[in-house]
C-alpha cells in the first residue's frame, strides 16, 4: 500500500515541539506523540527483505503498535476480525448507537475512565434489560460494543456503537427467540431507560467521590450544583439511534473492520499542511439529509495547534478497553453460549434481514508483500534493533514506510 501524501506523523514532526512547549499534556498523550513520530522509522528498528527472484532489497521499519496511531490500526483490526469471524451467527444483526449529551460529555472529558465505563455498562444494561421484557423480545442477548469519542471534525463526541444479533436465548436456554423482521427493540423505550440509568449512576459516582472537576466545571464538585446541572438532562431527549439491519454476517464483518480500530482521524482524510494549517475532509451529518450526492462531505482547515489539540482529546486512559462484549458474549461464557445457539438454529428457519443490501465480505489478511520489481516473494534476510542501522547500505535498498 502506498504511503499517504500526508500523515499525522508529518504534522507532529513539523509542529509537535512547538505544541509541547505551549501545552501541558498527560503522560498518555506524550506517549502517543512519541509513538506516532517513531512509527515505521529507524527509531524502532526493523528488517531487510530481499526478493527471491531478482534480489531487490527493501528496508521495512517496525510499527509502534499504539492504538491511537493511524498507521497501525489496519493490521490490528485484521487480526481482531480473524478471531471474531468464528463468533458470527447465521442470523440478522442490528446496529444501535448510544450517545452522551454535550453537558455529560463535558463531565466525561474530565473523568474519562469513570464516565466512559458508565457509558459502556449503561448502554449494555439498557439493551439487556429491554430485550428480557416478554412484550419486546423476552430473551437473553449478546452484544459487542465499541467506544468512539469523536465526531467527524474531531470534536469531543462520546458514543458507543453496538452490534447485536436479532434475537436471543429463551430464559431457560431451550430455544432461540428471533426478533421481528427488520425491527429489534423500540428506540424510545431504550432512550428513556438509558437516560434514567446513566444519570442515576453518574449521581452515585459523584456521591462516592469518584468524579473530579476543574476549570469551568469546578463548582460541580458541590453536591447541590451537580444535582442542578443534571436536572435539565432528566427531561431532555437522549439520542439512541437504531440503524437498518445488516445484510448478513459478512456485512457485519465489513462494518466491524471499519469501526473497531478506528482512530480520531485517518491519514487518508488529510489533504494539506501549509501556512494556513491542516486541511482535512469531514462529514457534516447535520447537512446530510438535505444535501445532494456527497455535498455533506466538506473540508475544514484548522491551525496545526488546534488540529493536534483535537487529535489528543481522544487519547484513552491506559488500560481502558474500547471494545467490550456483554450478555451471552461476555468473556468466559461466549464459547459455550455460541455453541448452544448454533445447536438450536436450523438453517431452514433462519429469519432474513429486511431489505438486505449485499456487501462484500472482508478479505483475510494479505500475504507477505510482493516484490515491486518482479512480483516475486520477499523474504527477510536481516533484522536490526531499535536505533541500529541495517548492515545493507540504505542507498542500495528501497524504504518501506507504508
Amino acid at each position: 500500500m502506498a504511503r499517504p501524501a500526508l500523515e499525522v506523523a508529518d504534522i507532529l514532526n513539523r509542529h509537535g515541539d512547538a505544541f509541547l512547549a505551549r501545552h501541558r499534556l498527560s503522560r498518555g498523550q506524550l506517549k502517543v506523540i512519541g509513538a506516532i513520530r517513531a512509527c515505521r522509522t529507524a527509531v524502532l528498528g526493523g528488517h531487510v527483505a530481499r526478493c527471491e527472484g531478482c534480489d531487490h532489497s527493501r528496508i521495512a521499519y517496525n510499527s509502534c503498535r499504539n492504538r491511537h496511531c493511524p498507521k497501525c490500526q489496519g493490521q490490528t483490526a485484521r487480526a481482531w476480525l480473524e478471531r471474531r469471524q468464528a463468533d458470527l451467527l447465521p442470523v440478522p444483526y442490528y446496529h444501535v448507537v448510544f450517545t452522551l449529551p454535550a453537558a455529560v460529555a463535558a463531565v466525561a472529558f474530565q473523568n474519562k475512565a469513570v464516565v466512559y465505563d458508565l457509558l459502556f455498562r449503561t448502554a449494555a444494561d439498557t439493551l439487556l434489560t429491554i430485550a428480557a421484557v416478554p412484550k419486546h423480545l423476552g430473551a437473553k442477548i449478546g452484544l459487542t460494543a465499541v467506544l468512539h469519542t469523536w465526531g467527524s471534525a474531531m470534536t469531543h463526541h462520546p458514543h458507543v456503537h453496538i452490534v447485536v444479533p436479532g434475537g436471543g436465548l429463551s430464559p431457560d436456554g431451550a430455544r432461540w427467540i428471533a426478533c421481528r423482521p427488520g425491527f429489534f427493540l423500540p428506540v424510545r423505550v431504550l432512550s428513556r431507560l438509558f437516560r434514567r440509568l446513566f444519570l442515576d449512576r453518574l449521581a452515585e459516582a459523584h456521591r462516592a467521590g469518584r468524579l473530579t472537576f476543574h476549570g469551568e466545571l469546578t463548582t460541580l464538585a458541590q453536591a447541590g450544583a451537580f444535582a442542578a446541572y443534571l436536572a435539565p438532562l432528566r427531561r431532555a431527549e437522549w439520542v439512541v439511534y437504531a440503524k437498518r439491519p445488516f445484510a448478513g454476517p459478512e456485512s457485519v464483518l465489513a462494518y466491524l473492520s471499519r469501526y473497531t480500530h478506528r482512530v480520531a482521524i485517518a491519514n487518508s482524510r488529510l489533504l494539506a499542511l501549509d501556512e494556513r494549517g491542516v486541511t482535512f475532509r469531514w462529514k457534516d451529518y447535520r447537512a446530510r439529509n438535505g444535501a445532494k450526492g456527497s455535498e455533506w462531505i466538506k473540508t475544514l482547515t484548522l491551525s496545526a495547534d488546534e488540529f493536534l489539540r483535537r487529535f489528543l482529546l481522544h487519547v484513552l486512559p491506559d488500560g481502558f478497553h474500547r471494545i467490550r462484549h456483554y450478555g451471552l458474549f461476555a468473556s468466559g461464557k461466549r464459547a459455550a453460549n455460541l455453541a448452544r445457539i448454533r445447536s438450536l438454529l436450523a438453517p431452514s428457519s433462519l429469519p432474513r434481514a429486511a431489505n438486505p443490501e449485499p456487501e462484500p465480505a472482508v478479505a483475510g489478511p494479505p500475504a507477505g508483500p510482493a516484490c515491486p520489481c518482479c512480483g516475486g516473494r520477499m523474504i527477510i534476510v536481516e533484522r536490526f534493533r531499535r536505533g541500529e542501522a541495517p548492515r545493507l547500505r540504505p542507498s542500495a535498498v528501497g524504504i518501506d514506510t507504508s
